[in-house]
């Protein structure tokens, strides 16, 4: 996973690598962007959680169109948008943004669903982390995981002075 920043075209708006990794440890969900099958572009946004290091995980139910687009084309883009505030006097707004690249898989193994699982509840119900894994192993067969190795991201901000 390489923070990669050469190609965004306002080096002068560019986002700190911490600040990237955080708002892709901590935020709720991003956006999914992927070729469907038939080859038209389809996004869908989605919670997610980092293992840390160079993955994401994202839940899903184990048949759709994401995942039909997901087989036909796992080359992937996930956006993830952090702070945003529209300042409409003077036409412009606030933002921190992370872009990331990379591929996606579908039938992992049930190990690593599992773990995914327990990440996911880990950031999005961590007091409810008991029941939650008791709920997630009883719907364990109505649940796919998709594991986006990321290759590269990239972050932009925008912050007013005064």
């Amino acid at each position: 996973m390489e923070y990669r920043n050469e190609a965004v075209r306002r080096q002068d708006r560019l986002l700190s690598e911490e600040r990237a990794r955080e708002l892709i440890r901590d935020v709720e969900y991003g956006t999914l962007s992927m070729i469907d099958e038939d080859g038209r572009p389809y996004g869908i946004p989605v919670n997610h959680v980092w293992d840390g290091d160079s993955c994401l995980y994202i839940h899903c139910a184990p048949e759709g169109r994401k995942l039909r687009a997901l087989t036909a084309h796992p080359e992937v883009s996930f956006c993830i948008v952090g702070r945003v505030h529209l300042h409409p006097s003077k036409f412009t707004t606030e933002y921190e943004s992370v872009v990331l690249r990379g591929t996606a898989h579908v039938g992992l193994t049930a190990e690593e669903r599992r773990k995914a699982l327990s990440l996911l509840l880990d950031k999005l119900s961590p007091n409810d982390k008991e029941v939650g894994m008791m709920y997630a192993e009883k719907s364990f067969h109505r649940v796919e995981i998709i594991r986006m190795e990321i290759k590269e991201y990239s972050g932009k901000c925008k912050k007013l002075n005064g």
